[in-house]
């Protein structure tokens, strides 16, 4: 069996967030959110139980995504 490094209780995918992690996110990270798994989630919480997730297409006015909080079980995973 591989070593897979252990996931974090609140992980990002952007580069400014101070929850980014690059040896985390080079692995495939998948999200399961009330069971059903989600593809675009942008940043996750376990104990907080939430995720944030992209709005459409509307873009901040620095060209970033505009993200919802979902509240609700959050189970991140490594895809084989």
């Amino acid at each position: 069996m591989t070593d897979l490094p252990t996931l974090p209780d609140r992980l990002s995918t952007d580069p400014k967030s101070p929850h980014y992690d690059e040896a985390v996110l080079s692995r495939e990270v998948g999200i399961r959110f009330k069971g059903v798994e989600k593809t675009n989630v942008e940043e996750y919480c376990v104990s907080e139980g939430w995720i944030r997730v992209a709005a459409g297409t509307a873009k901040d006015r620095f060209g970033n995504p505009l993200t919802v909080k979902l509240k609700g079980p959050v189970e991140p995973y490594f895809k084989s």
